[in-house]
């Protein structure tokens, strides 16, 4: 196998000085997941980097990127010096796109980006060698590492691109080059940097602004804003497929839940056909509809992804389903608790109504029950936008929700007795009454941005059994 750079490759990319003449097999910025052969990449981030430079040689790395020659590391080891850090990583990402003949697909919108760009990457996997984005490295510093760790023989790339205020996904989209760049949806999000979500929209609609010659958009045409997507879409004279109920190519017709996937009937232009989704949801149909569109924009074969898409297993923390065995039975834990917004609130709430009871094989009375901790970024809107949660028609079929956090105090306090829970001010505070809250049968929902910590609530119901099975995915 070739090496992914060489010090002459690395250095004529960023301008920088090599040390020795090494070659590497990965990029790593993580002294704890580098792997042997890796280029460690010292960023300066909440610690500088350059601190774990001479770690990260003990571990195996193959070299190291830098500014300097930090202590503690010989005056022979292999470096790339360079200027700034984050500016040759971008540099090094910009030379593995430019040297690569894969197509590209960039995905962005307010939900569901990480699961969507996780089908791209498994239906596409199966016509061709395909990269994509670690977990959700969509930012400044992962939209370049992915980029720069792309084998020079992709046939296909799925890059993620994310952001939190305006003016930022213009210039990842322009170092991605995508041939096709997605739109997966619209939604309140961020809105502490943004004067409303027509703001958002345009800050989305961005991702055109990398679009290769001849590259087109995929956009959602269900939302309030899709007149915003057109116009943006016009303004750069980008072409552009849409998809959803309302669409005419690539059209949802029908969704319905059997078992524990999601089939949608769709047509994909001229063909009509039925996907299966390991996935409760609509909103993964539609996903999963757009998808099949860039799979079209990049020239593959629909049909059959259509077909592989049936093998797409979930994303940890993202609406992964795990059963519990317990004494007498189990139960089945919605384990969402990567990320949370109103908009993929609604829809998490919506997956644990129609999740079926767990049988009778689960024991008990097949109780739904969520767990639901703050969402972060919302702006003046926050208190508002939480009591609203409880307005959702989904909670008619959910007997408890519990709320985790300071802002999730306004919805617990918006709730009918009926369903009112416990508010807790910390997702650690509501372990010790788990064994009281929980028992055989029961689905349970743990849903709330990253920072709210609901992954230790998620962790301790583990601990009440052991986890038999996981599949499924919310968002």
């Amino acid at each position: 196998m070739s090496a992914l750079w060489t010090a002459a490759e690395a250095a004529s990319a960023t301008g920088g000085e090599a040390t020795g003449d090494w070659q590497v097999s990965g990029i790593s910025i993580d002294t704890r997941t580098l792997q042997p052969g890796d280029l460690f990449v010292a960023l300066k981030a909440a610690r500088d980097g350059h601190d774990f430079v001479a770690q990260a040689l003990e571990k195996g790395a193959g070299a190291a990127l830098v500014t300097h020659r930090p202590d503690g590391v010989a005056e022979d080891a292999p470096l790339l010096i360079v200027e700034d850090v984050q500016a040759a990583l971008e540099a090094l990402g910009q030379a593995a796109r430019a040297r690569t003949q894969a197509k590209v697909i960039a995905v962005t919108g307010s939900v569901g980006k990480t699961s969507t760009k996780e089908m791209l990457a498994c239906m596409l996997a199966d016509q061709g060698r395909t990269h994509a984005a670690v977990a959700s490295y969509n930012n400044h510093w992962g939209v370049p590492l992915t980029l720069a760790r792309m084998p020079r023989d992709s046939a296909f790339a799925v890059i993620e691109i994310g952001m939190n205020h305006p003016g930022e996904i213009a210039p990842l989209a322009r170092q991605a080059r995508p041939q096709v760049a997605m739109v997966t949806t619209v939604a309140a999000v961020h809105l502490e940097a943004f004067e409303d979500v027509a703001g958002i929209a345009r800050e989305k609609a961005a991702i055109m602004e990398g679009l290769e010659p001849g590259g087109v958009a995929v956009l959602n045409a269900d939302i309030d804003e899709a007149q915003v997507l057109a116009t943006e879409a016009q303004r750069l004279g980008a072409a552009h497929l849409w998809f959803g109920e309302s669409a005419t190519e690539y059209k949802l017709l029908s969704t319905k839940i059997s078992g524990e996937a999601t089939l949608a009937e769709v047509h994909c232009g001229a063909d009509q056909m039925q996907l299966t989704i390991q996935s409760l949801g609509a909103h993964f149909a539609m996903n999963a509809l757009g998808a099949l569109a860039c799979v079209a924009g990049v020239g593959a074969d629909v049909p059959r992804a259509a077909q592989v898409l049936a093998l797409w297993s979930p994303v940890k923390g993202r609406g992964a389903r795990v059963e519990v065995a317990l004494e007498g039975g189990s139960l089945l834990v919605l384990d969402d608790s990567y990320n949370a917004n109103p908009t993929s609130m609604a829809a998490a709430l919506t997956v644990l109504a129609a999740t079926p009871d767990l049988g009778s094989n689960a024991g008990g009375k097949g109780r739904k029950i969520a767990y639901l901790g703050d969402m972060g970024e919302l702006g003046p809107q926050e208190a508002a936008l939480h009591a609203g949660l409880a307005d959702l028609p989904a909670l008619e079929a959910i007997e408890t929700v519990h709320c985790i956090g300071p802002l999730m105090a306004h919805l617990h306090g918006a709730l009918p007795a009926s369903k009112r829970g416990r508010h807790y001010a910390a997702a650690a505070d509501v372990l010790p009454d788990l064994p009281s809250h929980l028992g055989c049968g029961d689905i349970v929902l743990a849903k709330g941005s990253l920072s709210a910590g609901l992954s230790k609530i998620v962790d301790g119901i583990r601990e009440l059994g052991h986890g038999k099975r996981q599949s499924g995915n919310i968002n």
